[in-house]
């Protein structure tokens, strides 16, 4: 697939922005939603899961994710395709394994960050520009407030009982990727080792899988 379109990373921002939009305004099912949503994550530890990432163009790919609230990620993408991402210590690291090339970005310039956020607060530096409910699913749509130009996402989530199932995310250029979870575990213990890109050996170990 075109690893330009993974969905993590930051935008380059060579194109138009995206349009500023009024956020809608909010009923008081619509709040009670959100506030419901905000005590599912902050109650969250961790969850690991199969995903499937489908991009806007037909690259597809598939992989195992690891989230450890708050602030650490992991997405390990299945062969062939070689890309790594990890988020810890406020930054995000992409590793193409192919290329043996790091890239490391702020954590918060990434739409994602919104779900390793501590508390995670749907409001204030948060904008939700749209929420919807249909079929069981809530989906809510954020960016950080006053940015709206890095880029959105709407998060998925099973209403009975509240349930991650997906998330897309929208970039600068308008470009959608949807990643959808399956055989999502929560409460299990990760070793620490997994999120660890800025040790030395953890380096050392990806140069050994090569």
């Amino acid at each position: 697939m075109d690893r330009r379109s993974l969905l993590f990373l930051p935008a380059l921002l060579t194109a138009a922005p995206l349009a500023a939009q009024t956020p809608p305004a909010l009923s008081d099912a619509d709040r009670a939603a959100l506030t419901r949503i905000e005590a599912y994550f902050n109650a969250m530890t961790t969850l690991r899961a199969r995903f499937l990432q489908i991009a806007q163009g037909g690259g597809a790919a598939e992989g195992t994710a690891w989230i450890w609230r708050p602030g650490r990620m992991r997405f390990e993408y299945d062969p062939p395709e070689p890309t790594l991402l990890i988020a810890a210590d406020g930054q995000f690291f992409h590793y193409d394994r192919q290329l043996r090339q790091p890239t490391i970005v702020p954590l918060s310039s990434t739409p994602l960050s919104v779900l390793l956020r501590n508390p995670l607060r749907l409001s204030g530096d948060i904008t939700v520009a749209g929420l919807e409910r249909s079929g069981g699913l809530l989906r809510v749509t954020v960016h950080r407030t006053g940015q709206a130009a890095e880029g959105q996402i709407q998060l998925v989530l099973e209403e009975q009982p509240m349930a991650l199932r997906q998330w897309v995310v929208l970039d600068p250029q308008g470009r959608s990727t949807r990643v959808t979870l399956t055989q999502a575990q929560t409460g299990e213990r990760f070793d620490p080792f997994l999120f660890a890109f800025n040790d030395p050996r953890f380096r050392e170990e990806l140069e050994q899988q090569r």
